[in-house]
C-alpha cells in the first residue's frame, strides 16, 4: 500500500507514467515503490512541488527523531549535487526552466555559472532541452555522451568500477532501487548519492563522504561535465556541463584541504 506522501506525488504529477517521466525512470520502477526512496526524494520534490518533509517525513520532519543539524555548507553543497541530479535524470519541465531562470547568482566562479545557467534557462524551451537530452545522453542506440563511471574510466559499461560502487553502497547501507533500469554508476544517481551524504540522509561520517567522492565521483565526474559543456549542439546542457565542472572542482579542493 503507497504511502500519504507518494500518493500526492503521484497525483500531482498526474498518474504513475508522467511522476515516472518527469524523474527519469521507467513506470514499472514507481508502480513498485510503497514509499519515495530516499535517494529520489529531492528529484521528486523537484518535479512535483511536494515538499520532502511530506514525501519522507521521516527522514525531513523536524520534529521526527532526533536528527543532528545539518551544516549551511553541507546543506548548500546537497542542494547543488540535487540540482545536478535533476537536471541529469530527465530534461527539466517548463516550470523547472521557470524556477531556474531565477536563480540568484554572485562573482564567485559557482556564482558565474549559476548566472549562466540561469540565462540559459530564460531562453529554452523545454521541447528543444528534451531534444538536447535525447541526443546527449539517449539517442538512437547511444547518445554522444555515456554519463557512467565505468564508461569514462575503462571504455565500457558495466565494469569493474560498477562492482566496486555497489559493494562501497551495500556498506553505506544504501539500497538499489527496485526495478531501476539505470546502473548506480550513472551521473545522476551518484549526485544523488553525494546529496543524501552531505546532507546527513545517508548517515555517513566525513571520512566516509570523503572516500566515497574520492574513488567513486572525482575520477571521472568532472570529465564528463567538460565533455557536456564543450558538446557542439549543447546550449542549455553546456551550461550545466559548466555548473558541474565548477561545483566538481570546488569539492576536490574542498575534500584535499580536509586531508
Amino acid at each position: 500500500m503507497r504511502d500519504e506522501g507518494l500518493d500526492r506525488a503521484i497525483d500531482a504529477a498526474g498518474g504513475i507514467a508522467q511522476l515516472a517521466r518527469k524523474i527519469g525512470i521507467s513506470q514499472p520502477s514507481v508502480s513498485n515503490w510503497t514509499r519515495v526512496p530516499a535517494q529520489r526524494v529531492i528529484a521528486v520534490e523537484t518535479a512535483t512541488g511536494v515538499s520532502r518533509n511530506d514525501l519522507r517525513p521521516d527522514l525531513y520532519n523536524e520534529q521526527a527523531g532526533a536528527a543532528q543539524p545539518v551544516d549551511p555548507v553541507d546543506a548548500a553543497r546537497a542542494q547543488e549535487y540535487s540540482l545536478l541530479a535533476t537536471l541529469l535524470s530527465a530534461p527539466p519541465s517548463k516550470r523547472l526552466l521557470e524556477q531556474l531562470a531565477a536563480l540568484t547568482s554572485d562573482a564567485t566562479p559557482l556564482g558565474r555559472a549559476h548566472a549562466a545557467l540561469a540565462d540559459a534557462a530564460s531562453s529554452a524551451v523545454a521541447a528543444k532541452v528534451e531534444r538536447e537530452y535525447f541526443d546527449l545522453f539517449v539517442g538512437l542506440g547511444r547518445g554522444e555522451l555515456l554519463p557512467y563511471a565505468s564508461y569514462y574510466l575503462t571504455g565500457f559499461l558495466n565494469e569493474r568500477p560498477l562492482s566496486r560502487l555497489r559493494g562501497d553502497l551495500t556498506r553505506l547501507g544504501i539500497e538499489r532501487i527496485a526495478n531501476n533500469s539505470e546502473p548506480e554508476d550513472h551521473v545522476a544517481i551518484l549526485c544523488e548519492i553525494m546529496s543524501g551524504l552531505a546532507d546527513g540522509r545517508f548517515g555517513a561520517s566525513p571520512e566516509a563522504q570523503r572516500a566515497f567522492f574520492d574513488k567513486h565521483v572525482s575520477p571521472w565526474m568532472g570529465r564528463l561535465f567538460a565533455d557536456m559543456e564543450s558538446a557542439g549542439n549543447a546550449r542549455f546542457y553546456g551550461a550545466v556541463g559548466a555548473l558541474g565542472r565548477t561545483f566538481i572542482e570546488i569539492e576536490t579542493e574542498a575534500f584535499t584541504f580536509a586531508n
